[in-house]
Parts: C-alpha cells; structure tokens; sequence
C-alpha cells in the first residue's frame, strides 16, 4: 500500500504561480500513474490532471489545459503539479491520487482512484 503526502500549497495573489509536490512512501510511484484532483466547499472532488505509469499519456481538465502541467519524478517518488496564472476558480484543497492500472492508464474519475493523500488547500486571493 501507498501512501500519498502533498505539500506545496498557500495563499497566492491572482496571476501567481504555484507547485505542489505528492511524495509516496510504501511502495515506488512507478507502480501507479498518478494525478490530482481538487475539492471546493460544497462541490464534488473533481479530476484535474494526471500521468499515466508510462508518462506516455497526460490529461488535463479543460480549465486547467495550457496552465497547469503535472509531471513525474519516479526516482524520487514524487509527482508534481506546476500551477501558472491562477485565478480565484483555482481555490480548492488539491489531493494527490495514484491508479494502480495499466501501464497507459489515466484515471480521470474519482472511481478509478486506488490512493489518497490528505490534501493540501490552494487558496488564490483577488
């Protein structure tokens, strides 16, 4: 078993921008393709981004597409969400999530998540 631990997030300014880190322990990331989704009150957890185990696939939600890039660094365990121009429609804890699908899978939906980490809160101020 895996497990997932964020960090990385804050309080930015609108146009700011931001990375957040998932680092796993237990078992190596390259076991699973991985991605991130964010929650805002009231609202359902929502995809963002993912990678697939291979990194050959990446998707991204449409309001995030051409301003947040997810990527991996199996050496170190770690996947990464780089996070430009932030708006206030960015402000949500984001969760760290791992698949442990085939090699080419991306998991887009909270049903495919076989991992969690226990978020860390994104907060953009106008």
């Amino acid at each position: 078993q895996v497990q997932l631990v964020e960090s990385g997030g804050g309080l930015v300014q609108v146009g700011d921008s931001l990375r957040l880190s998932c680092t796993a322990s237990g078992r190596a990331t390259s076991n699973y393709a991985m991605g991130w989704f964010r929650r805002t009150p009231g609202q359902e957890r929502e995809f963002v981004a993912a990678i697939s185990r291979s990194a050959k696939n990446i998707y991204y939600h449409d309001s995030v597409r051409g301003r947040f890039a997810v990527s991996r660094d199996d050496a170190k365990n770690t996947v990464y969400l780089q996070m430009n121009s932030l708006n206030a429609a960015d402000t949500a804890v984001y969760y760290c999530a791992a698949n442990s699908g085939a090699s080419d899978f991306v998991p887009v939906l909270v049903q495919q998540i076989d991992y969690w980490g226990q978020g860390t809160q994104v907060t953009v101020s106008s």
